[in-house]
């Protein structure tokens, strides 16, 4: 008998549905998807539940004051095998304690959280360590979220890694049916010399007051002409705008918000990918540009990001909340373009392993090694921590081979 498994999300983003349908191919398994809400006004997706592969539903939900409280009521109608949720918020506890009672395998999604981010308060991180020495499994993206599920309370074998995905073939497509025409659509958004790109919300966490700085300081100091683009919305552009202004910062491009459709296109004319957050659990924006070749600049708080970006080899890290720091990664760039493509491939083929196929061939895995029994739940960490490690492996290799060339020495 096929094992019924519910992924509970909050709500469709693009890469979450890619990833659910590719569940809708595993035949081994009946999948199911649940949402919260089907948007939200800090985002602006498209949703076209049409294109869609999965089985899915929205949960009902009722409002209570300013609470809005989602029902997970289908757990009593239907028992799955296997639960995956989030936990933040106080309807996904409501189902795992539902869950739990009806002997539900559970387990929540779990990445790595900043404090400029989220206010710590006691009484939360009483409630994490209650339910996360208790669920079945956490899933995380990597060894620092293992780590942070294991703060909690997680015990080490229950701590498993369900690694990020993306749709490599879309963003490889859109960037190689673009390269006869990438300098016309360059020239026809007014892009010059090297092009800084940008992809995510405009709002303050994000780090952009950094990153406009940072780009002012480099276009001041290279002889050659730079570019910044900007893709995104939100509640900061015209703070942003006017810090442009201030600093006399030329050739700023903003695009506003892109659909996934589009996105390609802008990562195939741009050189390099920056990333100026101040805390994010990961920036799947990131994979999306090392799968376009382009190089990273990326700060340190960013989940996972020594798993997917080393120094001098396919771009660099650098502290966060740091404009000078962000200025030098940027400015080598400037003055070496060359080390955009060779860095670019690097990041091409470190992210090539991570296609929708392997999500939803691991969640099927993780599934089964949970109602299979503790044992080899412990085996299939094993198993992954076998991977990573050979992850970073490959890792050193790419480092002791880009070290002895002549242009990781000179940007040294």
């Amino acid at each position: 008998m096929r094992p019924f498994v519910v992924y509970w999300n909050n709500i469709p983003s693009p890469y979450i549905v890619d990833r659910f349908n590719a569940m809708a191919d595993r035949k081994d398994i009946e999948f199911e998807a649940w949402f919260n809400d089907r948007l939200v006004p800090i985002r602006s997706w498209d949703v076209d539940e049409t294109a869609w592969l999965c089985r899915y539903r929205y949960l009902p939900a009722t409002r209570i004051g300013c609470w809005k409280c989602h029902w997970p009521i289908h757990i009593l109608v239907r028992r799955p095998d296997v639960l995956v949720s989030l936990y933040a918020e106080p309807s996904f506890l409501v189902g795992w304690g539902i869950a739990k009672i009806r002997d539900v395998r559970t387990a929540f999604w779990c990445q790595v959280t900043w404090d400029t981010w989220v206010k710590r308060k006691a009484w939360k991180d009483a409630i994490k360590r209650f339910v996360f020495s208790r669920v079945d499994a956490t899933l995380g993206s990597g060894e620092e979220s293992r780590r942070f599920a294991m703060r909690y309370g997680t015990p080490p074998e229950k701590a498993l890694c369900l690694l990020h995905s993306i749709d490599l073939v879309h963003f490889q497509k859109g960037v190689q049916a673009l390269r006869d025409i990438r300098n016309c659509e360059r020239e026809a958004k007014g892009l010059k010399g090297i092009v800084f790109l940008y992809v995510g919300r405009l709002w303050w966490g994000k780090g952009l007051n950094y990153l406009i700085d940072a780009f002012a300081s480099v276009q001041n100091r290279s002889e050659a002409p730079v570019s910044l683009l900007l893709l995104g919305d939100g509640p900061e552009e015209e703070s942003i705008r006017t810090r442009c202004t201030e600093l006399d910062a030329k050739n700023v491009v903003f695009s506003g918000f892109v659909q996934k459709q589009e996105l390609p296109k802008y990562y195939g004319i741009s050189d390099v990918f920056v990333f100026p957050t101040l805390g994010d659990p990961y920036g799947t924006v990131v994979d999306e540009a090392m799968a376009c070749s382009l190089p990273i600049i990326s700060t340190r708080a960013t989940g996972e990001i020594g798993d997917r970006v080393t120094d001098d080899v396919n771009g660099y890290i650098v502290p966060e909340a740091d404009s000078v720091a962000l200025a030098d990664a940027m400015y080598r760039f400037a003055e070496n373009p060359a080390l955009c493509k060779i860095m670019g491939m690097i990041s091409a083929d470190r992210i090539a392993d991570r296609s929708l196929e392997r999500w939803a061939e691991d969640l099927e895995r993780i599934s089964r090694s949970l109602l299979d029994g503790a044992g080899i739940g412990a085996f299939f960490v094993t198993e992954q921590l076998a991977f990573q490690q050979s992850f970073r492996n490959r890792r050193a290799v790419d480092r002791d081979k880009t070290s002895t060339r002549p242009w990781a020495q000179a940007v040294q």
